[in-house]
């Protein structure tokens, strides 16, 4: 068996500070990882605190065996936007003072050649968080058609070169399967005509083809709304994003949760009327990490944490 790999929990102090820990309260990490922000939210609770952790990483869900004797913690082997479910089956719903989504590829996952997630590190192409479930970016790759492949690149990758990419892998495996990752980083590097020099050329199809696979922006939105169905008033709602797909995607959902009712101009209704549909309100500005952090984890460079509360 390999050795642990490490891993730099993101904007942590950051995150402790935006969620005010109530040490009484109920917390929930949405995505457990190999638990640092979970340790640093077990740090501040009392022994009447409570933190329920999920992950769909079944790696994830073994290192977190390691809190198994804390009477305090629980760890839940479901993806986080079966949130709302799993807390309503345990009495907790509308109960949650707090909850905590990191989302995105984690630095184990990355740095697991046997994963597939990297482009830089030979193992097989598979990419799924969820290894019992789904299926691999290899199979995928060997059925879908070239349109399909084309628009998940350029999609979720934000990649311009993605119909370039999608007619290479699909000219390829008419000779050869494309099952290893240096296999289809080569291919994309020699489909890019244009590279960029701050990025490996197969940074965004990489991306793009994991967003995919994992279903990771549906994923997101439901988990959005299950974490705010589950907090109680005045609970936190504390995410951080690394790539512009997800953070759009967040603060859009914070933006329009802190709307009040759309109604025509002129209608004889009240203020208190128009904001009874608020949910949420923002807490503070978009935070990012700061240089000495950057410096110590390059990973964290791209990460945003956006913080809201429920009214």
């Amino acid at each position: 068996m390999s050795a642990p790999l490490s891993h730099a929990s993101v904007l942590l102090n950051e995150c402790i500070d935006a969620l005010a820990i109530d040490p009484n309260g109920i917390y929930v990490d949405a995505t457990f990882g190999r638990g640092g922000h979970s340790r640093a939210i077990l740090e501040q609770l009392s022994q009447q605190g409570r933190l329920i952790a999920f992950d769909r990483d079944p790696q994830a869900i073994e290192a977190a065996k390691s809190l198994a004797d804390d009477p305090r913690f629980t760890i839940v082997h479901r993806p986080f936007a079966e949130m709302a479910e799993a807390l309503h089956e345990r009495n907790l719903a509308g109960q949650i003072d707090g909850v905590l989504m990191d989302l995105g590829v984690s630095s184990p996952q990355l740095d697991d050649a046997e994963r597939g997630f990297s482009f830089l590190r030979d193992g097989p192409l598979d990419m799924r968080m969820d290894t019992t479930r789904g299926q691999s970016a290899a199979q995928w790759l060997a059925q879908a058609e070239e349109q399909d492949i084309a628009q998940v690149i350029k999609e979720f990758g934000e990649e311009k070169f993605g119909k370039r990419i999608a007619h290479a892998i699909v000219n390829q495996r008419k000779h050869t399967p494309i099952e290893r990752t240096l296999q289809l980083a080569q291919l994309i590097d020699e489909a890019v005509p244009v590279k960029d020099k701050f990025k490996h050329p197969a940074t965004r199809a990489f991306q793009g083809i994991r967003i995919y696979i994992n279903a990771e922006l549906d994923q997101l939105r439901q988990g959005l709304k299950a974490a705010t169905a589950v907090l109680k008033s005045g609970g936190v709602l504390a995410v951080i994003s690394f790539h512009s797909l997800e953070d759009r995607l967040v603060k859009r959902f914070i933006k329009e949760q802190s709307k009040g009712k759309s109604v025509p101009a002129g209608l004889p209704i009240t203020q208190a009327e128009i904001d009874a549909d608020k949910v949420l309100k923002a807490i503070s500005k978009a935070i990012k990490p700061s240089q000495a952090e950057i410096e110590r984890n390059v990973r964290a460079r791209s990460s945003v944490l956006r913080v809201a509360q429920k009214l």
